[in-house]
């Protein structure tokens, strides 16, 4: 294991660990609430990050499979009278299929044609919710049920914080694999990857399933805390602050576009009260994150322990010559 590689891990775990230790702190309810939310918005931009980061696949349906999610599971509560667990079972594996079966239909398709066509299976998505609102009540709001007992929001911060953290592992045991070889081959030459015999299709596919899943799995959390679903959820800005998130923080690191979900969304509730300025100082910061740090803020963070290696490496380098050149 590398240095660099061990000074990320330490840091993840520090940033983790500060997490839990926060609400302990006495950060206060409000902010645990919004802390909450922000797991939320951490789990879609880590998952969006590694679709388009890892994989080169810039999907605009992502916060559709979110709200697919979190429909599916308090639709089954509240029109099928099933069991809570069952509910959220059933939102996951629609969300695969429905993952997957998408992903046959448009991932033969790739960069601008591929975002366009995402964006209007999320729209198609979006629209159905409204018009559909004997069943899904439309824009009126579809009531579900809370996970816990009490008003207290500190179990849903730290289930939130959980599944990021559990779905972090899991990603970063699959780019890990050969998966994530193969993923990496196809973001850079997709053509070059199938000459290889890399069965692209198919691995686009999966990856597509994959953050299929946690974007619903997202979105169940987030309706299940809540307490309320509306096809707001699905809307094109909230896709764009997603993608945002992701790139400010850093689009290839995964715990990268955690860390930018979490900064922008708290960013954006301390900037509340100056209204619509605060979507034009966060446009700003994102022009700033792009001019002077374009892989994102948490590489920067990755990168401090180099230059002491690099200089320790060269001062070696120099001490070898010159005792050569002195014998």
């Amino acid at each position: 294991m590398t240095h660099s590689s061990l000074f990320s891990r330490a840091t993840q775990a520090i940033l983790v660990v500060l997490a839990i230790l926060l609400p302990i702190l006495g950060i206060g309810p409000y902010w645990t609430h919004v802390g909450a939310i922000a797991w939320y918005y951490a789990l879609l931009a880590a998952s969006w990050a590694l679709l388009a980061g890892f994989a080169g696949q810039f999907s605009f349906a992502h916060v559709a499979f979110a709200a697919l999610g979190g429909y599916a599971s308090a639709l089954c509560i509240a029109r099928f009278g099933l069991p809570l667990p069952i509910a959220i079972i059933v939102g996951i594996v629609l969300a695969m299929v429905t993952g997957a079966l998408i992903g046959a239909l448009v991932l033969r398709l790739s960069g601008p044609y591929l975002a366009l066509f995402t964006l209007a299976i999320s729209e198609i998505f979006r629209m159905m919710l409204i018009a559909e609102e004997n069943f899904t009540r439309g824009m009126l709001g579809l009531p579900v049920p809370g996970l816990f007992q009490g008003r207290s929001d500190l179990p849903y911060y730290y289930l939130g914080l959980g599944l990021v953290v559990l779905a972090l592992a899991g990603m970063n045991w699959l780019l890990a694999t050969r998966v994530g070889l193969f993923l990496r081959a196809i973001r850079e030459d997709e053509g070059a990857a199938r000459a290889s015999g890399v069965d692209t299709t198919r691995y686009k596919i999966l990856v597509f399933v994959v953050t299929s899943v946690i974007a619903a799995i997202a979105g169940i959390y987030y309706g299940h805390f809540i307490g309320i679903l509306t096809p707001n959820m699905a809307i094109l800005p909230e896709m764009g602050l997603v993608v945002a998130m992701a790139v400010i923080g850093g689009i290839e690191s995964l715990p990268g576009a955690v860390i930018g979900a979490v900064v922008v969304y708290l960013l954006s509730e301390s900037l509340r009260s100056y209204g619509e300025w605060r979507f034009v100082l966060m446009g700003l910061a994102l022009i700033l994150v792009q001019r002077f740090a374009q892989n994102g803020l948490f590489p920067i963070l990755e990168q401090w322990s180099r230059p002491r290696r690099i200089d320790r490496s060269t001062a070696k380098t120099a001490s070898i010559k010159e005792e050569r050149h002195a014998g």
